[in-house]
């Protein structure tokens, strides 16, 4: 699967499947939270939460995949990221593009 942050693939023409997405909801545990709020205090990278939003994405972009394949597509074109916090300690991941059969061009 072609994933690519732009609206065309050179060479190829692109017919529109559709929209596709993938999204997950990630924390951390307690002792971690506590951890990096000790963290926040003196400043530096909270590296549990760095860690968590790296594989928020990694699942996000296997669930996004996962839809496109559904669809046939060969490419997910104009793929995006969104993030949001739903509650203390826990992020929504979301990445979502437009899947895309490709056809090479003559």
């Amino acid at each position: 699967m072609i994933l690519t942050t732009t609206e065309n693939i050179l060479g190829y023409s692109c017919k529109t499947l559709g929209l596709v997405q993938g999204s997950t909801i990630q924390s951390k545990n307690m002792f971690k939270d506590m951890g990096s709020g000790f963290k926040s205090m003196v400043g530096g990278e909270l590296t549990a939460y760095t860690k968590m939003m790296e594989e928020a994405r990694e699942q996000a972009i296997s669930r996004m995949i996962a839809r496109a394949e559904k669809l046939d597509a060969d490419a997910i074109i104009c793929v995006r990221f969104n993030s949001a916090s739903v509650m203390q300690g826990a992020a929504e991941v979301m990445a979502y593009g437009t899947a895309v059969k490709l056809e090479k061009l003559s």
